[in-house]
């Protein structure tokens, strides 16, 4: 079924959206492969599993002209598992995103479950696996705060290279409106090769001092072939939740395809020491514009216990050792 197709069939379900159909675009991800993971309590597994590089969605996004520079923005964003079928983020219809927003010259405005501005500071700039989240993902290890409820994001123009992104989750409790909001924000500069963004995620719970707090400086630099990335992150919760963390590592074309490989620490602050490591190597290779095959390998070595398992995408993953082979098409 083409895209006209599946544009004609949803106008024809929901008249009161017709009029904007034209500028209505559907696209997904279909995401699966083989996972070998080793060193896990229960022995070691063999998967076909459903979205190593990429989370397998299909999503729909649109976008009306207002008038006077002012536009209207909406995204629907369904995650699923390729190898079972079943609905992704706890069977959510749309658990990948969904928010509808306005933008123009004052920047763009947009309500719903999105992603953080912290997130993408880490998937965008700090970490060479963040666009393609295979076994050697800084996640593993580090915090990525990745999607918020209730969240109403605003993003700055650009101005000589700088941009803001602030965002707000209500936690909408009963009687206390402090506990499970979220504070959030990213201030970023992007000029020429280099980009550099620090981040900022708080997590309020029941009490004053019961919050979780975390900081990262994620910066990159394209030397031309080779492109170097790297982040530190600072984390602050309540009792033993305090580490530092760090992720290095480069992105590098090899013949027609890239060689990712990184390195991510995790320093635990507390008395129980429980720190850990992250060695990972991959490479991506396309196949066409839309499709790609890919490997990855990572290993985790623990350290008191700590008990950090090697995972991707989608999946937390069951060792400290992971390898991962599979097959991606964007449409």
């Amino acid at each position: 079924m083409n895209k006209s197709l599946i544009a004609a069939t949803l106008a024809a379900v929901f008249p009161f959206a017709a009029l904007a159909q034209s500028n209505v675009a559907i696209y997904g991800v279909v995401d699966a492969g083989l996972v070998r993971e080793t060193g896990g309590p229960a022995g070691n597994v063999t998967n076909l599993s459903s979205g190593m590089a990429s989370g397998s969605r299909i999503g729909f996004k649109g976008k009306e002209d207002l008038g006077g520079g002012l536009a209207a923005t909406f995204l629907l964003e369904n995650g699923f598992n390729a190898d079972t079928g079943a609905a992704g983020q706890g069977g959510l219809l749309f658990g990948r995103q969904v928010f509808v927003g306005l933008q123009g010259g004052f920047g763009a405005v947009t309500l719903g479950r999105q992603y953080t501005p912290y997130y993408k500071a880490l998937r965008d700039v700090g970490d060479p696996f963040g666009a393609v989240s295979l076994a050697g993902r800084a996640g593993n290890l580090m915090a990525t705060n990745t999607r918020t409820d209730n969240l109403v994001e605003y993003v700055t123009p650009s101005l000589a290279g700088f941009t803001a992104d602030v965002a707000y989750g209500a936690g909408e409790t009963a009687g206390n409106s402090a506990k499970n909001r979220t504070l959030n924000g990213a201030l970023a500069y992007a000029q020429g090769p280099l980009n550099v963004q620090l981040a900022y995620h708080r997590l309020d719970n029941a009490a004053a001092t019961d919050r979780t707090r975390n900081t990262l400086l994620a910066a990159s630099y394209n030397f031309g072939p080779v492109t170097a990335q790297g982040g530190v992150a600072v984390n602050r919760g309540a009792g033993t939740a305090s580490s530092r963390d760090m992720v290095l590592g480069v992105t590098v074309p090899l013949h027609t395809g890239k060689l990712l490989a990184s390195h991510v620490r995790h320093d635990d602050r507390t008395i129980a020491g429980k720190d850990a490591s992250q060695w990972g190597i991959g490479y991506n290779y396309p196949l066409s514009k839309r499709t790609d095959i890919y490997s990855a390998y990572a290993r985790i070595h623990n350290h008191k216990g700590s008990g950090f398992t090697v995972g991707n995408a989608t999946d937390k993953g069951s060792g400290d050792t992971a390898f991962d082979l599979g097959l991606r098409h964007t449409f």
